[in-house]
Order: structure tokens, then sequence, then C-alpha cells
């Protein structure tokens, strides 16, 4: 799919199956979206601007490289976004965070607001929006445009896992924004879950129902 990169490498592929499987415990698949989250950062990171400073080493000067421009911003679509967000600060320690509050309607699916706070420049700077499931990719789509709205230009989506129609719905929405993911599955089903997925990545996270 044109602007979506899957990431097959095995590490990320191996952690994946064991997080799908339903008898991973609680603590064991908060871990390893913390570990993922670290491999798909490198590649949701790969086209950082670099500019060069001047250091010494312990045996001469060099120009070496650095990255350039404002520390980018890892913004959290929460709840579920904070598992992903946590590997990615460890990545990316100096990175400012957004934190955009969604929840899905059971009845409508539809995306409803209950909280926003991101750093005031988010024209100046990168912002990766950050959410474990592309699904209906309704929370994704509003969480965008929230974003867009408060000035930011330059956006990634970093998700583990998501659905065909997804990708599609989000991508006719915001044909700008690239998309990273560790697998595309095989369909939604009638409860917006996406099939076989993991199941709800928020309560697999933090052990509720």
């Amino acid at each position: 799919m044109q602007g979506v990169t899957v990431v097959d490498h095995p590490l990320v592929q191996h952690k994946l199956t064991i997080m799908r499987k339903k008898e991973t415990s609680t603590a064991s698949f908060r871990r390893l979206l913390r570990e993922i989250s670290l491999l798909l950062g490198y590649e949701v990171t790969r086209e950082l601007e670099l500019t060069s400073t001047r250091i010494d080493t312990p045996l001469e000067p060099m120009d070496a490289p650095t990255l350039e421009g404002k520390k980018l911003v890892f913004a959290s679509v929460l709840r579920a976004g904070n598992g992903l967000l946590e590997g990615l600060l460890d990545l990316v320690p100096a990175a400012r965070v957004a934190h955009v509050g969604l929840y899905r309607d059971p009845d409508t699916l539809r995306p409803v607001e209950y909280f926003f706070k991101a750093p005031s420049d988010l024209a100046d700077r990168l912002v990766i929006v950050v959410d474990p499931m592309l699904a209906t990719a309704n929370s994704a789509i509003a969480a965008v445009e929230k974003l867009k709205e408060r000035g930011a230009t330059n956006l990634r989506f970093l998700c583990l896992l998501a659905a065909p129609e997804g990708v599609e719905k989000f991508r006719a929405a915001h044909p700008d924004v690239p998309v990273v993911t560790a697998a595309i599955d095989s369909h939604l089903n009638d409860h917006g879950y996406i099939v076989p997925g993991l199941g709800d990545a928020g309560d697999r996270m933090y052990g509720t129902k």
C-alpha cells in the first residue's frame, strides 16, 4: 500500500506473535509492547534530518552528524498509545510529548475527545502520532485532524497492527501522513476489532476488561 511501511524485521514479527497469544500475561504484553516500540521507532525516525557539528574525539577533532532542527514530538492517542510512547521515549528521551484523549463510542464506533495537550510550536516539529491499533481509523483520523488544527504540518503515524479498511480510510483522509506498522491483518469484525489481531491493546496492557 502506498504510504505504508510494514516493518518485517524478524525481532518485530517474533515479539508480535507472542503478544498475539491470548495466554500472554499483562506484564509480558506490556514489556513486549515497550520493546517492539523501540524497533518500530527505529523505522519511523529513519528519515530525520541531520546536520553536522564540530566535536573533539580522544584522537582528533571532526565534523560529526547530529539531529537538525527542533526536537520531535510523540503524540500519544490515549490510553493505549502510552504503551508505545514509553519505548519511544527510551529511544529519544529529549522528545516533546503530546496527549490526545479519545475513546471509541461502542455504538457508533466514532471517536469522542476528552483531553488534548500539546507543545505550542507544532508547526516547527516532526510529530509522530502513536496508537497500537489502526482499526476503523476513526480515532487516528480525529487525532491527526486535531494536531493539524494546532499547526502540525509534518506528521507520521505509528501503530502496531492495522486493518486494510483502516489503512485505506486513514490514507484517504490524510494522504500526507505516512503510516508505519508491524503488520496489516486480514479484516475488521462486526465490532470494529482487527482480525486475527490481538484483542484490545489497552485492556491487555493495563489488565482491564
